[in-house]
């Protein structure tokens, strides 16, 4: 495993530099540290913390992206939108990467880096002690040059508006993942949770094309291991796979469904003597 700090190479980067399919696994709706740690000695590549719709808090997400760290997986922390500071906010607790929803095209885009990135790229609030900073040990200026280098910013494409400038939003310094969300996006062209529905598919490729033309990496929901081979092939090297909320109800069906038919099979059974308390 790679040293933290300075000398820290994030796993994703380095394999998506290498054209390689990067996969992930989303611990949602637990914050417990021991599983993540499970799923990082797995061998995930990363880890999505979703702050979006979940209810975790800001020292719960800390410690997840220790346990990321403990392990060599990445952690993702997918931010709540909450002014200039939210974006930031998933690096400073630890993220090496962050997925910022809905961003609603080229002006959108600019305001995400300008939040989400240090000088000469962006604007990020600089404070220089937070985990990744070796809570102050590394200097700011390495710190910073560290951070726009090895840390990861992913945005979401959910949305029409993104589609239709997707172009520009590629073309945007700063960005390293395009990632469409195939739920919102569905609802976005009025055909709510058909993410296989025409304008949805018609989405993957422009974004396939303006990400090839830009020069970033992509990616989306693999869903089925057929679902995801088509991603690959259309260029997606970022994959997210399934989550512990989807493993667990699985596992729990197929529990259900090998038990519950259960029935006496007519066998004698030992029973006790009502009046004398000794078995027959």
């Amino acid at each position: 495993m790679q040293g933290h700090g300075i000398d820290r190479r994030n796993r994703v980067l380095a394999k998506l530099r290498n054209d390689e399919v990067v996969i992930g696994i989303s611990c949602t709706p637990v914050a417990s540290p021991q599983l993540v740690e499970l799923m990082g000695l797995t061998g995930f590549d990363f880890l999505w913390i979703d702050m979006e719709h979940q209810n975790y808090s800001d020292d719960q997400v800390v410690a997840m992206c220790q346990a990321c760290r403990a392990t060599d997986m990445e952690p993702m922390v997918r931010v709540r939108r909450e002014g200039r500071h939210g974006c930031f906010r998933g690096y400073e607790m630890g993220g090496t990467g962050i997925m910022v929803p809905h961003c609603m095209g080229k002006e959108d885009a600019a305001s995400i880096v300008r939040d989400a990135r240090f000088s000469p790229v962006g604007l990020r609030g600089l404070d220089g002690i937070e985990p990744l900073a070796e809570y102050g040990r590394i200097p700011v200026r390495d710190y910073m040059e560290w951070s726009n280098r090895e840390t990861f910013l992913l945005i979401q494409i959910e949305d029409r508006e993104a589609v239709d400038e997707i172009e520009e939003i590629a073309a945007q310094p700063g960005i390293d993942i395009l990632f469409v969300g195939p739920g919102d996006l569905s609802q976005s062209y009025g055909f709510p949770g058909n993410g296989k529905c025409a304008p949805v598919m018609e989405a993957y490729e422009k974004v396939a094309k303006a990400a090839a033309r830009h020069g970033k990496w992509w990616g989306a929901p693999g869903g089925t291991l057929e679902n995801t081979q088509h991603l690959v092939d259309l260029g997606a090297r970022f994959i997210t796979t399934t989550s512990v909320i989807g493993l667990v109800r699985k596992g729990l069906e197929q529990v259900h469904s090998q038990f519950q038919d259960l029935r006496p099979s007519g066998a004698l059974v030992a029973t006790k003597d009502r009046t004398n308390g000794k078995g027959e």
